[in-house]
């Protein structure tokens, strides 16, 4: 038994030191998802967008693959046709997204660098969904403060996906709340950061990690006490909160 636990209490610190994209503390368990129901069913764009990715030093910002097949599936649960997606990296959600929607289906996609885009824009014009993508380069910010100020702006998206700048995750949920329709949806990425929101203060974390837990921490509060949303967590990747307007 010894041995046993062991065994088990190594690989679950080896599981969080390669910052694995999914909180499954067994390494076999999470690629028997993959293995079984994730990549059979990848569309081969999105497993070429993902390959091109891996090989990117900064590869542990891309959505992993079983979140990239529960956005497509969500979106088309609920017909989304007009959504946004604040940070970007190389597309893998964008793609995600893109190939769920219908072919008149719009994305407005924002993100401060368009070299990482860009990266990944020839996969996604051979897929055949470029077309429907608007990226934007800069701060999500003061374009958004553009957009609530405009009222037909108000009540417009069905659909919007968060994975930027985890310290702006309040600031961009308090504009994008005017923006999505009631009954649409907004889903914020790396809510279970790691699983640094249950580790005790003196946890050996790194530095990013740290650092952005309290932020991360402050969102889950403040999401779970809106009375705008109803609100489901879900152990996805790195933890999603799904939101869904209700007024």
């Amino acid at each position: 038994m010894a041995t046993n636990a062991e065994g088990t209490q190594n690989e679950a610190g080896r599981h969080q030191e390669v910052g694995h994209k999914s909180l499954l503390q067994s390494d076999a368990l999470y690629q028997y998802i993959l293995e079984t129901s994730v990549y059979p069913r990848e569309p081969e764009p999105m497993k070429e967008l993902r390959e091109i990715t891996a090989k990117h030093p900064w590869n542990i910002m891309t959505t992993s693959a079983d979140e990239g097949q529960f956005l497509n599936m969500l979106l088309k649960l609920i017909n989304a046709k007009n959504t946004m997606e604040i940070g970007v990296y190389t597309g893998y959600s964008l793609l995600a997204t893109a190939l769920a929607l219908p072919e008149d289906g719009k994305i407005l996609a924002m993100d401060i660098n368009r070299e990482n885009y860009e990266l990944g824009l020839p996969v996604i014009e051979k897929a055949g969904v470029a077309h429907k993508i608007d990226f934007r380069e800069g701060p999500a910010l003061p374009a958004l403060d553009l957009m609530v100020e405009d009222e037909k702006n108000h009540g417009a998206y069905d659909f919007i996906f968060v994975d930027a700048d985890k310290d702006n995750y309040i600031n961009y949920h308090k504009r994008l709340i005017e923006l999505v329709k009631v009954g649409g949806v907004i889903g914020y990425d790396n809510t279970l950061w790691n699983g640094s929101v249950v580790a005790p203060p003196d946890a050996p974390l790194r530095k990013y990690v740290r650092y952005y837990r309290d932020f991360v921490l402050e969102l889950n509060k403040a999401l779970a006490a809106d009375p705008r949303i109803e609100i489901c967590m879900l152990p996805v990747g790195d933890g999603i909160t799904i939101c869904r307007r209700i007024k």
